[in-house]
């Protein structure tokens, strides 16, 4: 398939034939595949542009980076697997702690680039010796413990910083946002988020009108009387022009906070490529190592310009599944749309100025749900929490993690929350395992939520 970037009409080009899909190297007609395209924006950027206002970065940026990394995603996997690579989640976290920590933006996209880093050296072992060699370090009751840490670390944000912004509007935009998310079908319950966030942004305009200021957290931390939403900088900004770069910087104590996403990452990237194989009746687990490494390259290349980490993301599975259409010429739309997005600085301006109170409403859910994913590994993987082997080094890790628990080393160096939570369960379960009686050493599935059937043999 070369590159990837050479297609085949699907039939008619109009729509796929009953009970057939759009393959990868197949596509419909171009006007087709470029409104696909624009689903497939609209899918993403819920969670691509909440991603980066958590952390404090350009959002511009954020957009503009996601379709780089698309680009070079569906380039090194050559057109086999089709994804779109957006604001990654797992690091929100990693930022608040590293903030709170003094840190800056330039600390976190530094700690984060050495993500990348590893991840790629991660795909790049993967693709020379198998998966095995990461499940067996990392089996499902390692990967969904740390997974729950990660989200469930966010709550204090939330709680903190978000709602008391505007209590009010946080509850009504995560009553909407829950609705949607229940209640909704098909493409729309795949952007309830987005949903969600417009709704809290209308509200917040509309309260501003009638009940004038607000008196409490505003941007700066302090208590004040401002406006819910402020959109003066919006009319200041420009139409055209370059998102604001900067260069990262590397600490210890940031890389070590950030280093347990790795384990989500390559989670998140397995269960993409296992679901999509089987979604279009051809396995990709040789794919694997390669969609690993991508990621992280992606995500180094992302950061080293002041960007955040991109991932796979499965909000744009359920628009290929709606529409049984998984052309990679959708995917290569979708990044020309994100780039376009990223140049316009007005667009920016509006993506910052969502109020606090929203985010709180969003996150209440967001975060819970990204913790919940952690138990989803444990239950899709059959995770015996009875047994003390499993048990233990979880129950430790998780209250460490979420409870923000901290180990002072030295004066100038201190693990703690994430980072410490990730070590005990990792450190914890391989030392345990290996003092524990034989009755307790029971067979761990060999891979992740995500890549369950990984070694079995598929039927002929």
């Amino acid at each position: 398939m070369g590159l990837g970037v050479r297609w085949t009409l699907h039939g008619d080009g109009r729509t796929p034939a009953p009970g057939a899909v759009v393959k990868p190297d197949e596509r419909l007609s171009w006007p087709r595949t470029v409104g696909l395209g624009a689903q497939h924006v609209v899918a993403m950027f819920g969670a691509s542009f909440v991603a980066p206002v958590l952390m404090g970065l350009d959002p511009n940026l954020a957009i503009m980076m996601s379709g780089v990394a698309t680009i070079l995603f569906l380039v090194a996997t050559r057109g086999r697997i089709p994804s779109y690579l957006g604001c990654s989640l797992s690091f929100v976290g990693v930022a608040a702690a590293i903030r709170a920590q003094g840190g800056g933006s330039g600390a976190v996209t530094g700690a984060i680039l050495v993500v990348g880093g590893v991840l790629l050296l991660s795909g790049l072992a993967v693709r020379t010796f198998g998966a095995r060699i990461i499940h067996a370090a990392m089996p499902p009751v390692v990967t969904g413990a740390v997974v729950m840490l990660i989200g469930f670390n966010l709550a204090p944000v939330t709680a903190g910083t978000y709602w008391p912004a505007d209590q009010w509007t946080a509850l009504l935009t995560m009553l909407v946002t829950g609705a949607a998310v229940v209640c909704l079908r098909g493409f729309w319950s795949r952007i309830a988020i987005f949903l969600g966030l417009v709704f809290g942004y209308a509200l917040s305009w509309v309260l501003d009108r009638v009940f004038g200021k607000i008196h409490s957290v505003g941007g700066g931390g302090r208590i004040t009387d401002h406006w819910r939403l402020d959109l003066s900088a919006v009319g200041k900004a420009d139409w055209i022009g370059l998102p604001s770069l900067h260069g990262p910087s590397f600490h210890w104590s940031a890389v070590l906070v950030a280093l347990p996403v790795v384990i989500a990452l390559i989670a998140e990237n397995a269960g993409h490529v296992k679901a999509v194989g089987e979604m279009i009746g051809d396995p990709l687990d040789d794919q694997l190592g390669t969609a690993i490494a991508a990621d992280g390259a992606a995500t180094m290349i992302s950061t080293s310009v002041g960007g955040p980490a991109n991932t796979t993301y499965s909000e744009n599975i359920g628009v290929m599944a709606a529409t049984r259409v998984y052309s990679t010429a959708a995917y290569w739309a979708a990044a020309g749309f994100a780039l376009l997005f990223g140049l316009c600085p007005k667009f920016g301006a509006v993506v910052a100025a969502v109020p606090g109170g929203v985010l709180g409403g969003i996150t209440v859910i967001l975060y819970g749900m990204i913790g919940l994913l952690g138990a989803q590994i444990w239950v899709h993987n059959k995770v015996d929490l009875r047994n003390p082997l499993n048990l233990v080094p979880v129950a430790a890790g998780v209250i460490i993690g979420v409870g923000g628990v901290s180990l002072k080393i030295s004066d100038n160096f201190e693990l703690g929350g994430i980072a410490l939570g990730t070590i005990v369960v990792l450190l914890g379960y391989h030392v345990l395992r290996a003092l524990a009686p034989a009755h307790l050493k029971r067979q761990e599935p060999l891979l992740d939520a995500g890549t369950s059937e990984y070694d079995n043999e598929r039927p002929a």
